[in-house]
């Protein structure tokens, strides 16, 4: 199996180059920057390649949780008796170990540079909650071995014996992926706990709501 390319070599986006242009005008306007330094770094941020040219620009000027680009290479979250996030653009490997420990573990996916189509999340959950938010191209499959644990959906709770909407469980699969659409595969076991998937909507109506606002006296 050919060795995949580490987070700091993978190839960036315009997207990616306008994230950190961004952090640099902000660094900028508040002192942090000199002007010719802004403007060397600014230089250096469109003609940039890949995404550790991109972190090397804006490490001293954010903590790691802030930066515009997250090249955290560790394939574990923990979250004992507290609060572990990954999220704005930040490379998922492969495989990912998530536990949590009465605590939580919120896996941010909505921005995130998945390195492979199919990434498997195992997931311990003692006496605390998994969360993982997806978008909506991206299918979810749950499978669990659980004692007092439950997982949930954004359309409602599964007991243990029960499958997720677009998710593979106990009960078997409700719905296959597309050949093309990225999998997120969590293999979870849970004492006490919970493993919750999000998938945020976009609202239906905006243009009519925003209409009625503007109607209301």
């Amino acid at each position: 199996m050919p060795s995949r390319p580490a987070p700091r070599d993978l190839r960036a986006s315009d997207a990616d180059r306008e994230r950190v242009v961004a952090l640099l005008s902000e660094a900028a306007a508040d002192g942090r920057l000199a002007a010719g330094e802004h403007s060397e770094r600014t230089e250096r941020a469109y003609e940039a390649r890949t995404l550790g040219d991109l972190a090397e620009l804006t490490a001293d000027l954010a903590v790691p949780a802030e930066q515009p680009i997250r090249l955290d290479s560790r394939r574990s979250v923990s979250g004992i008796f507290g609060r572990e996030v990954r999220d704005g653009r930040w490379v998922v490997p492969e495989r990912l170990t998530a536990s949590a420990i009465f605590g939580e573990v919120a896996l941010d996916l909505r921005q995130a540079l998945l390195q492979s189509r199919r990434v498997q999340v195992m997931a311990t959950c003692i006496g605390g909650m998994l969360r993982l938010i997806v978008p909506e191209d991206v299918a979810v499959e749950v499978t669990s071995g659980s004692v007092l644990g439950r997982r949930s959906g954004a359309a409602g709770s599964a007991g243990a014996g029960r499958s997720l909407p677009g998710s593979t469980g106990s009960a078997g699969t409700v719905s296959a992926p597309r050949i093309d659409q990225p999998v997120i595969e969590v293999r979870a076991i849970t004492l006490g706990g919970r493993v919750k998937v999000i998938r945020p909507r976009r609202p239906r109506w905006p243009r009519l709501r925003r209409t009625g606002q503007q109607l209301r006296p």
